[in-house]
């Protein structure tokens, strides 16, 4: 790390090069080659996915996107002259689109179901040649604007489905610009200095760029989720500008202390910079751990978001060091400058004096703290044991998108189910499905409780495959409509079909969604306590302590349940909804405990690295535990707040976005942060450890011998021949 440091301080002109030349080279490459961004919710080996391929193979118009254009008059009916004269004419320009292969409209008799029974409200299905995944937004935003043109005074027209709700998403812009405005202000108030408030947002702005360009390519050898850049602009902002924040932070205090520009950069690097190095690799190591669950999307999120803090760590250990050899002592405020000259160096390795009222509380009261926090962690979990993963619909989306008015508008004429039709695919190893059987279905279908409506089935042209519409009684979030799926597959279909010879299989979105939700549930209680032992593994080979690694797992533990906890009352129970318009109550998004529970990780341990390292290094070197906490606290309590403060604003700023699953993202980590921070790092760590003595560095003889030693923090005191050391201590290895 040191060489590394000094070799790019003292190039930094050719370092700022190669940065600005590869952001414009990925830019330009990415802008020229595009993306292929694609979500892809089948789970392989489930029913809904055996329902899809067979759909793929007899029924290829079926298997593309199907989305809804749906029209309400407030007076009359929509099969008035005057109505069908507007319509017609859009569904035609509609049915001439590229990759449209269909439109299904209520004017036709095929159609002649699509009137609700008052007349008021209709609807057309319109087919496309593929998945909404593979085919281009701009298509979809056009079928919009083409449908909407159809609109005059007293009727309206809104459009839904998959494709359509992807061309109602936002890039995260507005989001990230507010996020780095915010960020910029906790950083002005934290150092009092432009320059050095800078410093940390050109890293994160300039390795965010870099990897979402990177990220837009690799769309192309790889299935990449189209929400994959405002996750990557989420993390990469938050944890980029922190990470800059930990190095410029203890440059500064180099600074102070009277060290040279390029000695103070070397050692800022060798100590916080590798702290920031350990975090961001356990980060990585944690998100690529996702592709053991084996599934596309979650792979789609998770390489990005990987991709995304490996450029913000090789930002932080290149680029960094380069801006501060250009800033120099511009990084103090005029006051520390003339401060600096005025009465020399301060002593700020060795932390002397009084303690902090606080920090003087928790060693006085560590069980009371404890207790406290105890209390706390079992009132904001507590939902956390009533979470439901699933999708939540358009029922969920922004009251101002067209999705959402097209949910609600065929909810009102049709019932809610109609948002989530089920598919009962069909099929027969060799000949052809007996009509007798296809009936025998129906009247099975049409008498389960939960069945609105079951439509008459479609054959394909060798009669080995048919189709049935099953429209249920509830939503497509509902719990009833899952219970409704698991009841066709295990109890309706198997009586009719185990004599018949042929198969049945429940797909459709609904049913793909609810499948894909089941398998990320199976998968997460694996996930999370790979996850744990992983940190608590790193943990005790870094700082030699049984009692760090396992207080660290506990914590990671309640961080996931207070984080998941708040989230459960927020989004699934819709608390405050009328005040966060996060759009009404709705099951928590599946891939989200995943990759939520991995970028958790890394925060975590970023600030449990960068604590425990204070204090395990003090104790090092006095061997007084209380001594060691005090200290420890002194020297990390404000810039892990400062780091905090700017996480919670830039998270929260991703609500703005207005998209259901980034608000649920954002809030989520916000809240982790918030709690991290807070409460585990400047509250329960210390008591513990005060509580803990002596005990919280012990390490048995045989099991020291057998970890391999890994530093993760170099000595940041001064050697005892170095002029301004205030005692004499080890020499620092670099």
């Amino acid at each position: 790390m040191t060489s590394l440091a000094r070799w790019c301080y003292q190039h930094r002109v050719i370092v700022l090069l190669l940065w600005i030349l590869g952001l414009v080279g990925v830019s330009v490459v990415s802008g020229a080659v595009g993306n292929a961004y694609s979500d892809s919710f089948n789970a392989s080996g489930t029913d809904s996915t055996d329902a899809y391929d067979l759909l793929r193979k007899t029924f290829p118009e079926q298997s593309g996107d199907v989305d809804t254009i749906v029209w309400k008059v407030d007076s009359g009916s929509v099969s008035d002259p005057q109505i069908q004269s507007r319509i017609l004419p859009m569904l035609a320009e509609v049915r001439s689109s590229e990759h449209v292969v269909g439109v299904v409209s209520p004017y036709d008799p095929a159609g002649a179901a699509q009137i609700s029974a008052d007349g008021t409200v209709a609807y057309a299905t319109v087919l496309f040649d593929e998945p909404a995944d593979g085919l281009p937004v701009a298509l979809f935003k056009d079928v919009v604007k083409t449908a909407q043109q159809a609109q005059t005074d007293g009727l309206s027209v809104d459009l839904g489905g998959r494709g359509i709700s992807l061309s109602q998403q936002q890039p995260p812009s507005l989001p990230t610009i507010v996020g780095i405005l915010a960020a910029g202000v906790v950083l002005f108030l934290a150092f009092s200095s432009l320059l050095a408030t800078l410093v940390p947002l050109i890293v994160a702005v300039l390795a965010l760029g870099a990897a979402t360009g990177v990220i837009g390519l690799l769309s192309h050898a790889m299935g990449v989720s189209t929400i994959a850049t405002t996750l990557a602009a989420l993390v990469g902002l938050g944890v980029g500008v922190d990470y800059a924040l930990f190095v410029v932070t203890r440059h500064r205090k180099n600074l102070k202390a009277g060290m040279s520009v390029e000695d103070s950069v070397v050692r800022a690097l060798n100590t916080a910079g590798r702290a920031v190095l350990f975090a961001g690799l356990a980060v990585c190591i944690a998100l690529l751990g996702l592709l053991l669950i084996g599934v596309e999307l979650i792979d789609g999120m998770a390489v990005p978001a990987a991709v995304t803090v490996l450029f913000t760590v090789f930002a932080a250990v290149t680029l960094l060091p380069a801006l501060l050899g250009f800033f120099k002592l511009r990084v103090l405020s005029r006051r520390e400058r003339r401060r600096l000259a005025a009465d020399g160096p301060e002593s700020v390795d060795v932390v002397e004096g009084k303690p902090s009222r606080w920090n003087e509380f928790t060693r006085r009261h560590p069980a009371l703290l404890t207790g406290v926090v105890a209390v706390v962690v079992v009132l904001l979990a507590a939902p956390f044991f009533a979470m439901r993963m699933g999708h939540s619909d358009s029922g969920n989306d922004p009251a101002s998108w067209t999705t959402r008015k097209a949910y609600d508008t065929l909810s009102a004429g049709f019932g809610v189910g109609i948002n989530g039709p089920l598919v009962v695919a069909v099929s027969t190893p060799a000949g052809e499905v007996a009509p007798a059987t296809l009936t025998a279905l129906q009247d099975a279908l049409r008498g389960t409780p939960g069945v609105a409506s079951v439509a008459p089935p479609v054959s394909s042209a060798d009669k080995s495959t048919a189709i049935i519409q099953v429209i249920p009684t509830t939503g497509p979030q509902d719990e009833d409509t899952s219970r409704l799926i698991d009841r066709l597959r295990d109890d309706v279909l198997p009586p009719v079909t185990a004599n018949s010879g042929v198969n049945a299989h429940v797909g459709g979105v609904t049913a793909t969604f609810d499948d894909f939700a089941e398998v990320l549930t199976d998968s997460f209680g694996l996930f999370l306590a790979v996850v744990i032992a992983l940190g608590a593994i790193l943990l005790l080979i870094a700082f030699r302590s049984v009692f760090v690694a396992l207080m660290s797992a506990v914590m990671n533990v309640v961080a996931v349940g207070v984080t998941f906890g708040v989230l459960t009352a927020l989004f699934q129970w819709g608390w405050l909804d009328d005040l966060t318009g996060f759009g009404g109550a709705g099951p928590i998004d599946p891939t989200l405990p995943v990759l939520m529970t991995a970028i958790l990780f890394g925060l975590s341990m970023d600030y449990q690295v960068f604590l425990i390292s204070r204090i395990h290094e003090e104790w090092t070197h006095t061997g007084d535990p209380t001594r060691a906490i005090l200290n420890g606290q002194r020297g990390t309590t404000r810039v892990i707040t400062v780091a905090a403060v700017i996480m919670v604003l830039v998270f929260c700023s991703f609500a703005l976005i207005g998209e259901r699953l980034v608000a649920e993202f954002g809030i989520g980590l916000a809240i982790a942060v918030l709690f991290d921070a807070f409460l585990l790092r400047n509250v329960l760590v210390p008591a513990l450890l005060h509580l803990a003595g002596r005990g919280a560095w012990w390490l048995p003889r045989p099991v020291d011998r057998v970890l391999p030693h890994l530093s993760v923090e170099a000595p940041s005191r001064l050697p005892s021949t170095d002029p301004v050391a205030p005692m004499s201590l080890i020499d620092e290895t670099v």
